[in-house]
């Protein structure tokens, strides 16, 4: 059982990268860069040890990770505030208070999945799809900070609809939110709604902050969580 835990936790460690490339090839870049940050480190040594090896025990690993990531997105973006010019910094409040409250709901989506499933392996893929985005939320503010550019610019966005990488992308989170629809009991599809109402919000205030790479890498990471969602749902 152990054996089959820590392979399990490796392969949603390599899975972690495969969601930064599909995000796109800057995050993926990001991602890489911070791999030996103390956070990550700090999760894979926990993973390791014998007395964690246990479901309950990996699990623990990823959420005491999750919270780390929160408290340093949370240290970078008062930060950021104290750099930004008055005139955007209503912008990056607005993405923080649409960013908490769809965490907060997304929270209730992936326990909703994870109740259709049986196995360790569904627990554990939940346990990375908390901690994912925290973790890259992080960088992405990390990043602004070290970019003078992403403070001071305002950046130039063309319509979604006149991006073909970001009509494109918008068509796979449709087509995945509508399989997962389809795989979860009736009951739950509310919550479902909910936390994809509230993760478009996040994009609409966060993607004039950014330019149109960064508004695929938002996109992008949505496409794989819901693609891992539905892949996960009824599943035995």
């Amino acid at each position: 059982m152990v054996k089959v835990l820590k392979a399990a936790v490796i392969r949603l460690l390599a899975g972690a990268s495969v969601a930064a490339v599909l995000a796109g090839a800057s995050a993926a870049v990001r991602a890489e860069v911070a791999a030996a940050d103390p956070i990550d480190t700090a999760m894979r040594t926990c993973l390791a040890r014998a007395d964690m090896s246990s479901t309950a025990g990996q699990l623990q690993c990823m959420d005491t990770a999750r919270l780390a990531w929160e408290a340093s997105s949370d240290q970078s973006f008062q930060r950021l505030l104290a750099k930004v010019p008055p005139g955007r910094r209503r912008r990056w409040e607005l993405s923080e208070t649409r960013w908490k409250a769809w965490r907060a709901v997304e929270m209730q989506m992936l326990a909703a999945v994870t109740a259709t499933t049986h196995g360790t392996r569904y627990q554990l893929s939940e346990g990375d799809l908390r901690l994912q985005p925290v973790r890259a939320r992080a960088l992405a503010l990390r990043n602004v900070i070290a970019t003078p550019d992403g403070i001071d610019t305002p950046p130039r966005l063309r319509a979604c609809s006149a991006d073909p990488q970001c009509v494109h992308a918008t068509a796979d989170v449709n087509h995945y939110y509508r399989q997962l629809v389809n795989k979860m009991p009736r009951h739950a599809r509310p919550v479902l709604w909910r936390a994809q109402q509230a993760w478009r919000a996040y994009l609409d205030a966060t993607v004039l902050l950014g330019d149109e790479e960064a508004r695929i890498d938002l996109i992008g990471a949505r496409v794989a969580t819901l693609k891992k969602l539905s892949e996960m749902a009824g599943n035995n």
